[in-house]
């Protein structure tokens, strides 16, 4: 299988770069909304990239582990930027469920990468 893109996942990213610029431009003024939006579309492109690579490498070898590693590093960074940003909005209650949510998530992701065989 060779590594191009789809003609869908182009458009998704066009899509992502459309709805990300205006974000910004809603947000602009608000340095912290504004970093937030491209710290997100940056981890999302890296964690895209990784996936791929991650896709066409073969066998168990030190380079699996670390691309691995570095979508589960990107996925749980992803998931705590959108939890804390939600739990801000919520009553403490909804926003305990939240931050559980996220690490159930992140130590479900952890077990599926590395313990599952």
């Amino acid at each position: 299988m060779d590594q191009q893109h789809s003609g869908l996942t182009k458009l998704l990213f066009v899509v992502l770069a459309f709805n990300s610029a205006l974000a910004v431009h809603n947000s602009w003024g608000d340095a912290g909304s504004v970093a937030f939006v491209l710290a997100a579309d940056a981890a999302l492109v890296l964690l895209f990239r990784c996936l791929r690579e991650l896709e066409f490498e073969r066998g168990d070898g030190g380079g699996r582990g670390r691309s691995k590693a570095t979508v589960w590093t990107l996925t749980t960074m992803l998931t705590a930027m959108f939890a804390a940003r939600v739990a801000a909005l919520m009553a403490p209650v909804v926003a305990a469920v939240v931050w559980a949510v996220a690490v159930a998530t992140t130590g479900a992701g952890f077990w599926a990468l590395f313990l599952h065989v």
